[in-house]
């Protein structure tokens, strides 16, 4: 948590936690720099030369009518190619940073703590590793760069003012705590409001995302209009953020330069009043006034930059947060080189999800679960909606920590494994399919690089799956993409094709949650008979999902309030007359699970 007594960071503070990302282009922002400091020095060349024109020039013989001209071409050639060099430069040691910065949050989120995705949407992480940083890298760039070339200039102009008149130069120097003062209180205000219109736009972003996901609920009841006032509300109040914006950044630019033609007033009536009295040439008074009018455009870009050095930093810092406030899940060093036989292990677990807010302690999940698996041995875990299935799956791969207990795999806790390595052990379908717009074989071989993929065991996957027939009609067979999330295909086909996945995977223990959910007769019976295939072997568990698969289990384990309050074959259980009894004669699918 931020602690708002802190003194706020400084610009070059917040500058200096980007350079580990920026540090391998020092070339470029070496080359960036040299261009930026000649593109300066050429700046007071300008007027020196009107000095020596109006002073020497138009006395006959002084100076050669060729010398300004080549002179003042020559000045412009120089100052272009600096530019070009410097802009170039920069953009290049741009475009390195941004490319080490989304590497590093992209490989952060992959790694995250799963409370990471319960924290943020995933509207607003796509939203912060795409575009915020992109556009947060574009902004900061330019305003660098507009920053290093004025600053450079308004020195080189004092430095030129200074040695024609250093008493008149002393009357703009009282210029800058002036505009120093107004920067940086317009620059805290445009800080706010960009951080506050990041928060509202993923607020904006996070809406469409839930109208694109749930646009089937959305028409079915007619939620059209709800959802486009909720839209509206949220866009103005970022319109009015972004009004508010403009207003704090619009008013600075009138504001220096006010400051700035008061300064200027002063300087001239000095000037006027000192050619009377010393006799100043007037080459030496236009050079003068001319170099002090260049001062005018860089004291207005530097004072218009606080707003785009601010935008950039509060983009690009989303990303850093992204980095530094999100710990990745923590393993151990064991990692055995043979397979593991597939024992679990599972004594006074306690899982309590985080609460809300204040004195909101949680939900507990799981109450002190006790639970031992065999290896080989296929359990069924049963029990109401909220009983702690699918929690007590979670817990296996770690995709969830418990509060307290222990968990052990082959004997060994599942804290003391690496974390890729434990994970390796495990395959699981579930009812929520997930697949990527990528080819058949890249989702069947999922995490194996396309040099490393096995075409033969792919095939073999697909055939084991049911899918088989089908994947050899599509024209370019097991290469062919399959879209967003292959919503092209059916039910029954998503499903087994996440089985032939977790064929293809061959972990020893497997997890199905719930793998035939609202599928039709046919799609049941294909995937079921895939399933049964999968399971061969391989310890297995499987959170309730029909009724043919708990009867042939080895054990059925009954679920309650997040304790284990029966357990026995399933004929056992009937037996007994207890809540798997009542579940199983109530028709056990629509009372535990939800399902038709």
């Amino acid at each position: 948590m931020t602690d708002k007594t802190a003194p706020s960071p400084t610009i070059l503070q917040r500058l200096r936690r980007f350079w580990p990302y920026f540090r391998s282009a020092k070339a470029g922002i070496a080359l960036a720099l040299a261009g930026t400091v000649l593109g300066a020095i050429t700046e007071p060349m300008i007027p020196a030369l009107l000095k020596t024109l109006l002073d020497r020039g138009f006395n006959d013989g002084a100076i050669a009518l060729w010398m300004v001209p080549a002179a003042l071409i020559s000045l412009f050639a120089v100052r272009g190619l600096a530019g070009f060099i410097a802009q170039y430069a920069l953009s290049y040691t741009a475009s390195l940073g941004l490319l080490n910065l989304r590497e590093a949050m992209f490989s952060r989120m992959s790694r995250a703590d799963a409370s990471l995705f319960a924290r943020q949407s995933a509207s607003r992480l796509s939203n912060t590793l795409v575009y915020e940083v992109q556009s947060g890298t574009t902004t900061l760039v330019n305003a660098l760069l507009t920053f290093s070339k004025d600053s450079l200039t308004l020195v080189a102009l004092m430095g030129y003012l200074l040695y024609l008149n250093w008493r008149l130069t002393l009357i703009v120097v009282l210029l800058f705590p002036a505009l120093i003062f107004v920067m940086r209180v317009f620059s805290r205000r445009l800080y706010r409001l960009t951080r506050t219109s990041q928060e509202a736009t993923d607020e904006l972003a996070y809406v469409v995302e839930e109208n694109v996901m749930a646009h089937r609920v959305v028409r079915l009841h007619e939620a059209q209009a709800p959802q486009q006032q909720r839209f509206g509300h949220l866009s103005q109040a970022l319109r009015r953020l972004a009004l508010k914006s403009t207003v704090a950044q619009a008013a600075m630019t009138p504001l220096t330069q006010v400051l700035a033609a008061v300064a200027l007033s002063a300087v001239i009536s000095v000037a006027l009043w000192q050619s009377h009295a010393n006799g100043v040439t007037v080459g030496n008074f236009v050079a003068f006034v001319t170099a002090m009018l260049m001062l005018v455009a860089p004291v207005r870009h530097l004072a218009e930059i606080a707003g785009p050095i601010t935008r950039g930093l509060a983009a690009l810092e989303r990303g850093l947060e992204l980095i530094e406030q999100t710990p990745e899940q923590a393993g151990g060093a064991y990692c055995p080189d043979k397979a593991v036989r597939g024992e679990l292990t599972l004594d006074g677990v306690w899982v309590r999800y985080p609460g809300k807010g204040d004195g909101d302690d949680g939900r507990v999940a799981l109450r002190g679960l006790n639970l031992h698996v065999a290896p080989g041995q296929v359990v069924a875990l049963v029990g109401p909606s909220g009983s702690g299935k699918s929690t007590l799956a979670n817990l296996l791969p770690r995709f969830i920590a418990p509060e307290s207990g222990d968990i052990r795999l082959d004997g060994v806790p599942l804290p003391d494994w690496q974390l890729d390595c434990l994970r390796r052990q495990f395959a699981m379908v579930s009812q929520d399919v997930v697949m990527f717009n990528d080819t058949l074989a890249a989702n069947v071989s999922l995490g194996a690089s396309e040099d490393t993929r096995d075409e033969a065991r792919i095939r073999q996957a697909l055939a084991s799956a049911n899918l088989l027939d089908l994947v050899e009609q599509l024209p370019q067979g097991i290469h062919t993409n399959v879209g967003h999330n292959a919503t092209e295909l059916s039910g029954g086909q998503r499903q087994r094709l996440a089985i032939a996945r977790a064929i293809y995977k061959n972990a020893p223990i497997l997890i199905l949650d719930e793998a035939t959910s609202a599928l039709d007769n046919e799609s049941e019976r294909l995937v079921q008979d895939a399933l049964t295939r999968l399971m061969k072997g391989r310890t297995t568990l499987v959170i309730a999902h029909r009724l043919s698969t708990i009867e042939h289990a080895d054990r059925v384990v009954v679920l309650a309030e997040g304790r284990v309050i029966e357990q026995g074959t399933h004929a056992e259980l009937l037996q007994q007359q207890g809540l798997y009894a009542r579940l199983h004669a109530q028709d056990f699918t629509a009372a535990g699970t939800g399902h038709p």
